[in-house]
């Protein structure tokens, strides 16, 4: 088991279906990690540079952040741009998960420093065939920073 083991998941999503949806597919994978919603990109730039502040947020940083890219307000691009130019966030693996396959969204996020861009599939086994190389690449399997 890796040091992610008992870190919260962050899934910034503004889709409740798509969140509930992501939920059915991490407890069937059994998932060990707490999942926190962020509805928008405001939200997680809140807990992401807040956290142990506000005794609404984990006192600890994500293991992950599984990141929508096209939100109301702030955008998962400026989220990531944000994330990866902080010292003490740039550490924490980005997965882009958008229903974008756009080849200019894909280059840009890799140029903005997302470390996996996963395209969101439409039907419910494929979204669960792809949380489940999730959990175990990014939560089972790689070493990932102590922060």
């Amino acid at each position: 088991m890796s040091s992610a083991s008992l870190k919260p998941v962050l899934v910034v999503e503004d889709s409740a279906e798509d969140f509930t949806a992501l939920g059915r597919a991490f407890r069937k994978h059994a998932l060990q990690n707490p999942v926190l919603r962020c509805a928008d990109g405001d939200q997680a730039l809140e807990y992401l540079q807040g956290y142990g502040r506000n005794t609404a947020w984990p006192a600890v940083l994500p293991a992950i952040v599984l990141l929508d890219l096209n939100m109301p307000g702030t955008d998962g691009r400026q989220v990531l741009e944000i994330i990866k130019a902080d010292p003490r966030l740039s550490t924490i693996p980005v997965i882009i998960f958008s229903t974008s396959s756009n080849v200019k969204d894909i280059e840009a996020c890799y140029q903005l420093g997302a470390n996996s861009y996963l395209t969101k599939p439409i039907e419910y086994s494929a979204l669960e065939d792809k949380i489940q190389l999730i959990v175990r690449y990014w939560l089972e399997t790689v070493e990932l920073p102590v922060t």
